[in-house]
């Protein structure tokens, strides 16, 4: 890449953008505490929210002062103690990112007396417009164990409309690829998935907050689903750290640390990690043949209030996987050994400005490279392929929050780079994969002669440019809530679209039954997976067959709706339930080459995807919590295939069919559920379960030998857990169970011990067939993790 042009953007996209955009989905409290002569008095302050599960303890600094940062919206009660003076109780609405400031006066005690108002706050959130999930730090702390890579996805995707297809990729109601992370307000919009990229580390995360309606109009590009991660907690003066080590199953071994450090006006904070397992990727064989993977991180932060109205923070992570691709049986037969990895390093800073008690503004940036490759060995089959991707991104972005009587506005632009560069080789080495068999090579150098003794690799590089500009406002009227936004994208790649979005959702609240009423609308422009976006669409690529589909893949446009409720019964027990409707055009999707982890982005002509989801949660009834969830989902794509890479006749005739298919995520019923028991002060267990009714199958070979030819390519075990009648993969239901023991409790400091049992009825997880369009994927076998967690 020409580092001088790269400068020049990048000081270009800064001046241009400064009045810039920022996502944010938190607020602050600044409390300032006296006693009845109007004198500050140092405190104690309990906080805490039923709907987010947060709860901390603060303390004020001698002058009564205190701020809370980071708080998600919602209702909180609050608690405010001090010795010789009545303990002051009161709920706090947090809705707007502008601070919210409360001054109490505390009085003289009469009578000592414990009073608690956790029970009086309400488990529906009337003001929320859409659904809305959030997991909080009891939830992440308690999670069931993870494989290393996907600690944060198997949180996701316990929650409803989400699923799995293959290794740890995220689906959000049948969205391929379209899932949007956004890290301390910085979105992430490529595949984190652990073939793809290092992982987002679950113990790092305060806050999560997932969904997939009611869209507010300041998100864009990648809107299957949001996934909004706040990692930046409270400040708490002095020094905590944190420390997690975990071994089990599969070899499996992993460590965490984390250290903060308050002092003043200024806050560091610094964490790392590292894992190794036998199970990285799902295996495409019972067998888990060749299946190790490694990764480590560290993420270093540092905070400063400039002034009482300005603080910047910066932040650097970097993070690694190594792994291999697992093999098939043939693959292990003849020797294949495939090796990847992922590095990636990025910076952000952000800085936030309080112009006046109604007026915040920020200014955001990161700066990020990432590096993906993937190495054969010469005894690889079909393919020995060789990939080397890298990506460099500048984002900038800035907004500016309003509060005026019932109206919270919020307006910015923000502008994304991304300057892509692809390498990739690869030597077909069975023939026969691609009929009708001549062996050339992918792709071709017309110099050499048919056999490919010395292939030319694919080399490109290009800019990925993208602009955008939102405004959006939450109006409260009563118990009616209405928010409305409108948002305009500009893309270039390959082609060079832009879009306008209207999005907008309402609520209405009924506070004699509990219930919440609402609707929403979200226009969608989705921007396309960029992983090998420059190769699919070259025209250097040649097959082993002249029938070669290459078309551009361009950006989605769609109507995502929605209608639902959520109801509260006797303030135990919370239900939500909604029907959504998606319809898209130019519908993304991918293709995968074999069984080589090389996948191209792609598109049908349109796709309809509807389906139902209801959770119940119980939050605390006596010495039990829970929740349980079932999603009902129909998806289908409708031919033509309108964009990507596709090898062989068959795919060429998709050019022209009219006909539909089930999306590769057309998973119909979907069931999670978890409960936990405190059975004593020290000790609690957890049972959890899980049903999926299995996903559909499209063979390129369908004939009456297709059940035979899997027997062959995967064994009879794994085919015996295929329906060829159906299409479809198997039923599973598994079941897990989780202990837990405060070894030593007091004060801040503690130690835990955690065991967990996953798949105890050890059952075949089929996850996906490969088939058309997807590879195999096999769910871990019976296993246990133990962890040992420890604070101060």
């Amino acid at each position: 890449m020409n580092k001088a042009l790269l400068a020049a953007v990048l000081l270009w996209t800064f001046f241009f953008t400064l009045p810039l955009s920022a996502q944010s989905d938190t607020g602050e409290l600044h409390l300032s505490i006296t006693d009845p002569a109007g004198l500050g008095l140092k405190s104690t302050v309990d906080l805490s929210s039923r709907t987010s599960q947060y709860h901390e303890d603060f303390e004020t600094d001698a002058a009564g002062e205190l701020d809370i940062r980071r708080l998600p919206f919602g209702i909180y009660a609050l608690s405010v103690n001090a010795e010789g003076f009545a303990v002051h109780t009161q709920t706090v609405e947090i809705r707007s990112v502008v601070p919210a400031t409360l001054k109490i006066s505390l009085t003289f005690a009469t009578v000592s007396t414990e009073v608690t108002v956790h029970e009086t706050i309400p488990l529906v959130d009337p003001n929320q417009t859409g659904t809305v999930y959030e997991l909080g730090q009891k939830t992440i702390s308690e999670r069931p164990a993870s494989l290393p890579g996907r600690s944060l996805q198997d949180l996701i995707n316990t929650q409803p409309g989400w699923l799995f297809e293959g290794s740890g990729v995220l689906h959000p109601r049948g969205s391929e690829y379209q899932t949007q992370f956004v890290v301390d307000g910085i979105p992430l919009t490529d595949n984190r998935s652990p073939g793809f990229a290092p992982e987002l580390q679950a113990y790092d995360v305060e806050d999560l907050k997932v969904y997939t309606s009611g869209i507010p109009a300041e998100f864009g590009r990648q809107l299957g689903g949001i996934v909004q991660v706040d990692t930046l907690g409270a400040v708490e003066a002095g020094l905590h750290g944190h420390t997690i080590l975990s071994g089990g199953s599969y070899h499996t071994a992993s460590a965490y640390s984390e250290l903060q450090y308050n002092w003043g006006r200024n806050t560091i904070g610094v964490s790392g990690n590292g894992s190794r397992t036998d199970h990285y990727l799902n295996p495409v064989v019972p067998e888990n043949f060749t299946n190790e993977g490694t990764t480590a991180g560290w993420t270093a932060s540092y905070e400063r209030d400039l002034t009482d109205r300005d603080r910047i923070t910066f932040t650097v992570r970097s993070g690694l996987s190594r792994f291999l691709i697992p093999n098939e049986l043939e693959q292990q037969e003849a020797g294949q050994r495939v090796n990847g990895n992922n590095f990636e390093t990025m910076g952000t800073v952000i800085y936030q400005r309080i112009f006046s008690p109604n007026v915040v503004g920020w200014l955001r940036g990161m700066v990020r490279e990432n590096h993906n490759n993937l190495y054969s060995n010469d005894l690889s089959t079909p393919v020995i392929a060789f990939q080397h991707n890298s990506f460099t991104e500048g984002y900038f972005s800035g907004s500016i929050a309003i509060h005026s009587g019932r109206h919270d506005w919020k307006m910015g632009v923000e502008s994304n780079n991304i300057f892509l560069n692809e390498q990739f080789n690869s030597i077909i080495t069975d023939p026969d994969e691609f009929e009708p068999g001549t062996p050339i090579c992918f792709p071709t150098d017309p110099n050499t002669a048919d056999g490919c003794p010395s292939p030319a690799p694919f080399r490109a590089d290009r800019p990925q440019l993208e602009q955008s500009a939102y405004v959006q406002d939450v109006i409260r009227l009563g118990n009616w809530t209405l928010s409305a936004g409108l948002r305009w994208d500009h893309y270039q790649l390959l082609l060079n679209e832009h879009a306008v979005s209207p999005r907008v959702s309402i609520a209405r609240y009924f506070p004699s039954a509990d219930l919440s009423l609402h609707f929403s609308y979200d226009r969608i422009f989705q921007t396309p997976a960029f992983a090998n976006i420059l190769l699919s669409s070259s025209p250097e690529v040649v097959s082993l067959n002249p029938d070669v589909l290459r078309l551009p893949v361009a950006p989605s446009r769609g109507n995502y709706f929605e209608a639902g409720a959520t109801k509260a019964f006797a303030s135990k027990l919370r239900v939500d339930v909604n029907y959504y409707l998606r319809r898209v055009n130019n519908f993304g999707d991918d293709d995968n080459l074999l069984n080589t982890a090389v996948a191209f982005p792609a598109s049908w002509d349109r796709a309809v995807i509807y389906g139902a989801e209801a959770k119940i949660e119980v939050p605390k009834w006596g010495r039990f919590s829970g929740w349980a969830s079932y999603s009902y989902m129909v998806g289908m794509n409708w031919f033509p295939i309108t964009g990507g890479l596709f090898l062989g006749q068959e795919d060429i005739g998709d050019t022209t069919s009219t006909g539909r298919i089930p999306i590769t995520q057309d998973q119909r019923n979907t069931v999670r559920a978890r409960t936990r028991c405190q059975l004593h002060p020290r000790v609690w267990i957890a049972l959890g379960a899980s049903f999926d009714s299995g996903l559909p199958f499209e063979l390129a070979d369908d004939g009456p030998d297709a059940e035979a030819d899997a027997i062959a390519t995967y064994g009879a075990v794994f085919a015996s857990h295929l329906n060829f009648e159906r299409g479809r993969v198997d039923p599973v239901f598994k079941q897990n169970a989780s202990v837990g023991v405060d070894l030593y409790r007091k004060g801040e400091r503690s130690l835990r011990f955690q065991a967990d049992a996953i798949n105890l009825s050890n059952v075949m997880d089929v996850i996906n067939f490969g088939g058309l369009y997807s590879g195999n994927a096999i769910g871990p076998e019976r296993s246990y993790n133990f962890r040992m967690d420890a604070r101060f």
